[in-house]
Parts: structure tokens; sequence; C-alpha cells
């Protein structure tokens, strides 16, 4: 019962932060916002900081489960490519992705609230993203190897987006990208669905 209590109050936190932006709010606020108390958030999550982790790897496992999701009805990388990019420079999301930028910066000082957010932000993503090269052909390290080359870039990308708001160029950027980083498949083919110019 304790489990679905906080599972349902993270739920209402993820609603709430996703509506008005995170950085700003004090737990107070956060609570009012949610409809509890700040002693509950506490109770549940042990600080502000907590809490924000823990919305941040709710926000990152949707786009995960939306990633692929994205690869029905296709199997042409760089439009799956193109699909993910779009989901994540819509500005809807760009609250939870500026709180993600804020913990990971606090992650690099090893703060101790940020112990699981390090453990998972990078390994949460490579088995998903190795399947989608290993499905081109490409072979265990490879696969591995273009998975963390595409992680990387495309944060690098998203966090461009958010600093400038240079969308068309960002958009034409990460397009190329997915372009460059699927077409070399191991038999020197292109990848499915894909002709030249397009």
């Amino acid at each position: 019962m304790a489990g679905d209590a906080r599972a349902a109050l993270l739920d209402r936190c993820v609603d709430f932060l996703k509506q008005g932006g995170f950085s700003q709010l004090s737990l107070r606020e956060i609570a009012a916002g949610t409809g509890t108390s700040h002693r509950m958030l506490i109770y549940h999550f042990g600080s502000r900081e907590g809490l924000l982790a823990e919305v941040v790897g709710r926000v990152e496992e949707e786009q995960r489960a939306a990633l692929v999701s994205l690869t029905d009805g296709t199997d042409d990388p760089v439009e799956v490519s193109r699909r993910f990019w779009q989901r994540l420079a819509d500005p809807a999301l760009a609250p939870a992705e500026r709180l993600f930028f804020e913990i990971y910066a606090h992650a690099l000082y090893d703060r101790t609230w940020t112990e699981q957010f390090r453990a998972s932000v990078v390994a949460a993503w490579t088995g998903p993203v190795e399947d989608l090269f290993a499905g081109l052909g490409f072979d265990q390290a490879e696969a591995r190897q273009r998975a963390r080359l595409g992680l990387a870039a495309t944060r690098g990308l998203l966090l461009d987006l958010l600093v400038t708001g240079d969308r068309e160029l960002l958009d034409a950027t990460a397009d190329l990208f997915a372009r460059l980083v699927t077409t070399s498949r191991p038999d020197g083919r292109p990848p499915a669905a894909v002709e030249p110019g397009d």
C-alpha cells in the first residue's frame, strides 16, 4: 500500500511539474500544487532533490517507451530517428528537459541524491538503442559504440535547442546526424527504405 501511495503521489508530481516547470518551485509549492503536504513529500522522497530526480526518472522511462513505439510501421532507422527527435524537440517537453540537464549538472559533482540518476542516465538507454543498431546488422561492439554516440549527440543537440531555440537548423542537424550514424552498414549497403537524396 505504501508503494502504491508513493507511485500515485509521484504521478501527481510529474503531471504538475510538466505543466509549469520545476526549478523555481520550493517543496512547499510542489506540495500545494499536488494536493499534499511537504512533509508527505519528504516522507516518500527524502528531499526536494530526491523528488526531482524521481520525476526525471519517470520522464526518462516515458521517453524510452516512446522510442520503442516509434519503430511501429517502419524499418527505416533514419525515419525512427526523425520521429524521436521531433518528440524530444516538442516545446511541451522543454520544462522536463531543462530539469533533466539541471540534475545532470548536479550528478557531475557526485551529489548523493543523484546516485540513482547516475546509475541509469546512460545504462538504461544503451540497451534499446543498441538493439536498433543491431537490427541494422552491426555487431555487438559497434552497435554499442553507435548507441553511445547517438545518445551523446542527441543530448547535445537537445541542450543546444534549449539554450538557443534554433529549431530549423537543429532539426536539419539532427537529420544529418541520423543519416551519418546509420548509413554505413557492415555490408556497405544503405539502411532499408532510404533512397539517395531523401
